[in-house]
This record gives C-alpha cells, structure tokens and sequence, in this order.
C-alpha cells in the first residue's frame, strides 16, 4: 500500500506558487529574517521594525545552524511571524535577507545585509581548520573566513556602527570594505532615549530610592564573569547590606540558552533568596543598565554600553580575555580598576566612584558608534535601497528601552512566566 507523505513545509500562502489564489494582500518585496540565535534575533527586530507599515513587503523568518540556537525556535514563536525551516528557506528565493552571524550564508538565494550582534566587534576567535594548528586569531564579525566563500564576498552589505571600523575591517578582509556601510548602533541609541527614564526602570527592579543598584553583567563562556564561577555573584549579595545595595545579574542569553533556563534559574536559586535580581533574558536589558548605580562587568557588550551611563565600572572576568587590541573593549579594559579578590566589595566600589576616568569612559563609549542618534535613519535608507523601493515620507524614532523583568525561582518543577 502506498503512503502519501504530507508536504506541510510549504503550506505558507506567501511562498506557495498559486499564491495570489489564496493572499488577501499582494506583496512585491519577500524579507528573510535569519536568526543564528536568540541575542542575534532581538539585533535583527531592531532592524525589522523599520519596515512597520510597509504593505510592500513580506517578512519570513527562518532558524539557522548554530551551536547557540537553543531558544531560536521560542524566539520564534514568540514573534508570531511567518516561520520557514532552514531546508525550505535555502531552495526558496528572497529579495533581501537579513542576518546578525554568519553561519550558512552562502547557502542562501539571496543578496543578505549583515548586522553585528553586540557593541561592534571586540571578541577575537581563533581561525583554523578542524585538526590544525590555529594560524591566526581575528574579530568576529571582521575575519576572511566568515566573510568570504569561494574567493566572493557573501554578504551584500555589511552593517558597521563606527567608522574606524572600517580601518579594521579593511586590515582582516580588504576586499570586504566595498560593501561595508557605516550605519550606527540602535542599543546605543536606545540607552541614550532611556536615560532620562532611570526612575521607572529602578522602580521595575525593585530598587528603593535610597538604594543603589550593583549590576553584574556576564557574557558567556569559560573567560566570563560567570566562567569564573559564582563567585563574584556571591560576593555581592553577601557582602553589600542589603538596606542600601540591590544586586542584579544581567546574563548573556547564551548562557542560558547553553544550559537551559531551568538549570540557571536552579543554579542561582540560592543567591535569588537572598535577594538577587535575576534578569530575564527574554526582556529590553537596556533598562537594567540605565537603572544601574555601579556595574561590575566583563569584555561582554553589557559593559562596553555601561560606558556611556556614567555609571562607575569595576571589572571582572579574565583580565587576558581574548579582545582585538584594536576595539574599545581593549581601550576599556586596559584602564577600568577590577574587582580584587582579596579585598572587601563595598569599599572597591567607593573607590570605583572616586576613580576619575569620566573622560576615558566618554571616549570609549564615542567609539561604539560614531553615528549617535542616526541608526534607525540610516538603517531605513539602506534596506529601502537593498529592496528597490521608495521609502515612505515617515520620521523614524528611538523609542525608550522597554521595563526590565526579573526571573522568579519558585522551586523545582515550578513553571516560571518569562
């Protein structure tokens, strides 16, 4: 007996070849959205959201390959956008797609516009094939190996947030400079709207008025805050009185989507007791880092974009953390005190108050964008012009970072709302 076997992968009415049988409206512009992982999903909406209202156009979203895409498909679904698998997304062709990592590209029919995941490109990963010595290190993000396939450039444009990001760009893949654009970055930007509202996002934290919040920000891996172990964390939540510090942690969503959200929430249920704020990772964490009065942080984005707050920085992490001597993170790293081990916490961060490094701070954070303010503008522009369109006479706005949540642990087996 013969089995007939369901084709349910291309059941969606906007890639279906009778399309204008079953579509209310017509489209003339196709959109993929390609999320690698959850951090880089939350950079692509920032992107995205410039084309609200555009009737022209519609938007897939497509999980790729990724050792952290754990959470993707959650992300996902969340969005309630139009989902294609990988295996459809490939055979199917797009005017524009959009990525913020760089795994499988190439595999796409697609010109694609690439975006960067954090604050520019700091980290440094080591470039070699499988079962060889490492031949070189270079920046995520800037390396000829990520950016080049066949002796051809992969990306249709590549999203920078400073200009002397091109210097750098052009030292790793010279032949990756024609089409790389100076756009800016939407969280500086974000953090910069959200400034004026720091009593609301206290408020959200739980933070009293005559308090002040010690945010520990981690990015992920063994050279982390958190790859350090706990540590740190501990340190804060016992030794800081609790009538005149709150503590929050504000974790890499690789941390969580490597381990599992129950298993960090289980990890630090402990500390949660005894008061640590947990923050969602699934939430605005701009808001946390406006709120914050000290931040204890490592070469993650977190800390970079905690430059620009005027909040005093203590750091922490491997101090020989892999970090382009080039980028801001290495400029901020090579002069912000750390956190000692040996010493007492409350006492380092009155020193971390007194230290007067407001001016490098300032010039650290003017490296993360040279375009303050212009990113939405600039990056509406570049996608109109990628799709072939006429942008609509619309002002583009940044709009405040949304309130910060908190994680609750209510124990094991407990369904906690994200």
């Amino acid at each position: 007996m013969s089995v007939t076997v369901p084709e349910p992968q291309w059941r969606h009415v906007p890639v279906r070849l009778d399309v204008e049988r079953w579509a209310t409206r017509r489209t003339r512009r196709r959109v993929l959205v390609v999320v690698h992982t959850v951090i880089a999903g939350q950079r692509l909406l920032d992107a995205i959201r410039l084309l609200e209202g555009e009737s022209r156009v519609q938007t897939f979203f497509t999980q790729a390959p990724d050792v952290f895409s754990n959470g993707v498909s959650e992300f996902l679904e969340r969005l309630g956008g139009l989902v294609l698998p990988w295996s459809q997304a490939v055979q199917t062709g797009f005017d524009l797609a959009l990525a913020a990592g760089h795994g499988s590209l190439h595999e796409l029919h697609a010109p694609v516009v690439v975006l960067p995941h954090g604050a520019g490109h700091n980290k440094v990963i080591h470039v070699g094939q499988r079962g060889r010595p490492v031949t070189q290190r270079g920046a995520y993000g800037f390396s000829r190996q990520r950016l080049v396939r066949d002796g051809a450039v992969v990306p249709e444009a590549i999203v920078l947030a400073h200009h002397e990001e091109l210097a750098r760009l052009g030292r790793e893949c010279p032949e990756a400079l024609a089409v790389a654009e100076v756009v800016g970055d939407p969280c500086f930007d974000r953090i910069a709207a959200s400034l004026a509202s720091r009593a609301l996002y206290r408020e959200a934290l739980g933070v009293g008025t005559r308090q002040q919040l010690v945010l520990a920000c981690s990015t992920w891996g063994p050279d982390s805050l958190l790859g350090e172990g706990w540590g740190t964390l501990e340190r804060l939540v016992t030794e800081l009185p609790g009538d005149e510090y709150r503590i929050a942690a504000l974790l890499h969503p690789h941390v969580w989507n490597a381990h599992g959200d129950w298993q960090v929430r289980t990890w630090l249920a402990h500390l949660v007791r005894s008061g640590l704020i947990l923050v969602s990772p699934y939430e605005d964490w701009a808001g946390t880092v406006v709120a914050a009065d000290h931040i204890v942080g490592d070469h993650g984005s977190v800390t970079l974009y905690g430059a620009m707050t005027g909040a005093p920085l203590l750091m922490a992490g491997r101090p020989d953390a892999p970090v382009d001597p080039g980028s801001p993170m290495a400029e901020l790293m090579s002069f912000a005190p750390r956190l000692q081990g040996d010493r007492p916490v409350r006492p380092q961060l009155k020193r971390g108050s007194a230290f007067r490094g407001a001016r490098r701070y300032e010039r650290v954070a003017a490296r993360i964008t040279s375009e303050p303010g212009r990113f939405a503008r600039r990056m509406r522009a570049l996608l109109y012009r990628k799709l072939h369109l006429r942008a609509p006479a619309a002002r583009t706005t940044t709009e405040p970072a949304r309130l910060p949540l908190p994680v609750r642990y209510d124990g094991p087996g407990s369904v906690v709302p994200r």
